[in-house]
């Protein structure tokens, strides 16, 4: 309820956007009476490009009309007489609206509490210091939105300036005709014997003199009001011009940026509802002026009267032709972007939107929208106008779709749910270039007229790059293609163009985006992780961020060329440090349990100085995807740091870390003094869940990989030293649990397993 109340306190222009959300659609006073049950509800849960959330979204129909007539019912007294009245009126009509497009619903519910919670963003972020709630607008809106006021006073102005010469036209064409009774007048005196001619032509002719100085006088000024009216349009049109470069080079180029970045992790890119608004008050601006211009045009040719005004209007008309033509065709964009790892045979989406489409009538006759997969070198020749043919790289399923309009947000859009890469047909590579690095993109291609056909547009857009695979293990590879060309890719490049070397800042900018989004943790890398990684990817001794500022990184180093000593490259080990992260450790990296980016040796130096069973948890440096315990204790010889082999997924699949570090009962402190069950007792198993989590690892032993290699490690999955195991068929011990880094025997028996001696 939260978010009504400071929307209830929104002022000026804030306060009509959130009016206008309602209608009968959706009437406020539902929003008002139900605002705590509507903003308690799960609307984001339902994903409203899937057919099968249909029923979730009934479901939500359903209680909504319950809880509107249940507060009806509850309303007492003479004004609860009619309000009980309304709100079960409102609950019939809502039931008849959405009850056979509930998702509709849900797509209307979004939409009025995403713009709601954006508009009291806004407008809590440009509060003034004296308190007080102002105008939700930016300054950069607040200039935007006047300029559009402006154009709009524009607008209105040579709209009366136009009915005022239409009206002046049309009485100069009538003091015209009667210039031509004249005239025939006097040419019918002819006919007239010369005695009634000499009476009557005196005063037609006078008459005709008075009337054709009228006209001679008029036509002047009927010029004058063409041009004056031409000038006028010409000031409109370079303000409209000005407009649209702010909205279309500027935020919207923006907006696409950030939705590149959001590929990276980065926020949601947002603000697409104020762009739309923006472009359809452009798009009614322009078809206003441009049906002036042909108006002014059609009274031209009406009344020809010499003079340049001819050529000033085809100038008029050519250049609001241009500049709708960019607004149709800029503001053909993809809402939904498909994913940009994209693996052959596997279904995916994608939605695009014409910004423009509902105010320009677009959807009277809905347009097919068509999805084509190009190559890089495609894509260049396409934007080079230089590709006349249909060329594609592969064959896309379900790859056509008729844009829809929704009534309830005012977006004429294309849903593509059910798309597949059938087929890739790859280019030639060459050096030492991967398929995971070659780039394609979707192509997505419409055509459709405005105006009764008086212009017909063919519009297209690009997909972000996306790089096609065959294999689930090609995913690490492709993921670092995109990333890098989503991070470093600069507005307005030639296709797909991206620097070969970065800044090592400009690259933990990315990293560190990417790490926080995978891991879902507003934790991110510190400045002591990354000059560790700075460390590994120069292979660096120096702990000084300061030395790390100036030097790049190349493409090669960063997922070419091996780390040294290794078989991975430095974005390999990176990502299996994610997916860890990600799977198992997400948790205990929130609680700052782990410190993760710590060299061997730095833990050494880290733990000699703690009290023995002091222990840190690092990331292994020699295994992708991996982590170890590091912890000091005493060596009957010498004090001694002991690392343990890493865990992998594999590993924690089969028992968390929490409960491998309460079975190690030499680890007592997490680094540098925390016991260690203050730190990790809240995520061990239950006892009860713990017994019979046991009791299956006994019957099935064998699957239990052994990675403890020290000798000093007193319990191994729970299984104390000195245990001895048999098999129930037989006497003969299969393995004992020794001290020592290993079994006995083995792990190869499977059955039914017993314990004889010291068993748990």
């Amino acid at each position: 309820m939260a978010v009504w109340i400071q929307a209830q306190q929104l002022q000026g222009d804030a306060l009509h956007q959130m009016q206008s959300l309602y209608g009968q659609h959706f009437p406020i006073e539902v929003r008002h009476y139900l605002s705590q049950w509507i903003e308690g509800q799960l609307w984001d849960a339902i994903d409203l490009e899937n057919p099968q959330e249909e029923f979730k979204a009934k479901r939500l129909l359903d209680s909504l009309i319950q809880e509107l007539q249940n507060k009806a019912e509850h309303q007492v007294g003479e004004d609860g007489f009619l309000l009980k009245i309304k709100l079960g009126h409102y609950a019939s009509q809502l039931k008849s609206t959405y009850d056979r497009c509930p998702l509709e619903l849900v797509r209307c519910i979004k939409h009025i509490l995403y713009t709601e919670q954006r508009l009291v963003r806004e407008a809590t972020n440009s509060s003034s210091p004296v308190g007080g709630m102002m105008d939700s607008m930016s300054q950069k809106y607040q200039q935007i939105n006047q300029a559009f006021e402006e154009l709009r006073l524009l607008t209105q102005d040579t709209e009366n300036d136009l009915r005022k010469l239409q009206h002046n036209q049309e009485y100069f064409i009538i003091q015209y005709q009667e210039s031509l009774r004249i005239q025939a007048q006097l040419t019918s005196l002819a006919t007239l014997p010369p005695a009634d001619r000499q009476l009557r032509e005196p005063a037609l002719l006078n008459k005709r003199a008075t009337v054709e100085a009228w006209l001679t006088r008029e036509a002047n000024t009927l010029q004058k009001y063409r041009l004056d009216l031409a000038e006028k349009h010409q000031k409109t049109l370079q303000l409209l011009r000005k407009q649209q470069t702010i909205i279309l080079d500027d935020e919207l180029i923006q907006w696409k940026r950030r939705q590149q970045l959001a590929g990276n992790g980065g926020p949601p890119e947002g603000g697409l509802d104020i762009l739309q608004s923006w472009c359809e008050k452009l798009a009614e601006t322009i078809w206003q002026n441009r049906q002036q211009i042909r108006r002014a045009e059609h009274l031209r040719q009406q009344l020809p009267i010499p003079g340049p005004i001819e050529e000033l209007l085809n100038e008029l008309n050519s250049t609001i032709t241009d500049i709708i033509s960019a607004l149709v065709t800029s503001t053909f964009i993809i809402e939904k972007q498909p994913p940009q790892v994209l693996k052959t045979q596997t279904k995916f989406a994608a939605t695009v939107r014409l910004l423009v489409g509902g105010k320009l009538n677009v959807h009277m006759n809905p347009p097919q929208v068509k999805a084509t997969i190009i190559s890089e070198q495609q894509a260049k020749a396409l934007l080079k106008n230089e590709n006349t043919r249909n060329d594609s790289s592969g064959e896309i399923l379900n790859n056509n779709c008729v844009m829809e309009y929704h009534q309830t947000t005012g977006t004429l859009s294309a849903h593509f749910r059910n798309m597949s890469l059938k087929r890739i047909k790859r280019s030639d590579r060459r050096g030492a270039e991967s398929v995971t690095e070659e780039k394609f993109t979707i192509l997505f291609e419409s055509q459709f007229s405005v105006g009764s056909n008086e212009l017909v547009f063919q519009v297209k857009t690009l997909s972000l790059p996306v790089v096609v695979i065959v294999h689930g293990s090609q995913d690490n590879n492709a993921t670092a293609t995109v990333l890098w060309d989503n991070a470093f890719a600069e507005p307005g490049r030639v296709p797909f163009l991206v620097p070969d070397k970065v800044l090592w800042p400009q690259l933990c900018d990315a990293i560190n985006m990417k790490y926080k989004a995978e891991v879902q943790s507003n934790r991110g890398l510190s400045e002591e992780n990354l000059v560790f990684l700075a460390q590994k990817a120069f292979s660096s001794s120096s702990n000084s961020p300061d030395d790390y500022r100036s030097m790049t990184m190349t493409w090669s180093q960063f997922n070419r060329e091996s780390l040294p000593g290794r078989n991975f490259t430095f974005w390999q080990w990176f990502d299996g440090v994610m997916e860890l992260t990600k799977k198992h450790l997400k948790p205990h990296w929130n609680d700052g349990a782990i410190l993760g980016f710590v060299n061997k040796q730095q833990a050494q130096d880290m733990l000699m100085s703690k009290p023995n069973g002091t222990f840190l948890l690092r990331f292994s440096d020699s295994e992708i995807g991996g982590i170890t315990i590091a912890w000091v204790a005493e060596n009957p010889n010498k004090r001694m740091v002991w690392n343990l082999m890493p865990y992998t997924t594999k590993d924690f699949s089969i028992r968390s870390l929490a409960d491998r570090i309460s079975d190690l009962n030499h680890l007592l402190f997490l680094y540098p003094d925390r016991p260690k069950d203050e730190v990790f007792s809240k995520y061990y198993t239950p006892p009860l869940c713990k017994r019979r989590l046991f009791a299956r690892r006994r019957r099935r032993l064998p699957h239990l990989p052994y990675t403890h290699t020290h000798t000093h490690m007193r319990v191994c999955f729970g299984l104390p030293v000195g245990l001895t195991v048999r098999s129930a068929a037989g006497a003969t011990p299969c393995w004992t649990r020794t001290g020592t880094s290993t079994w006995t025997t083995p792990w190869t028996w499977r059955g039914t397993w017993r314990s004889c001696s010291g068993g748990p």
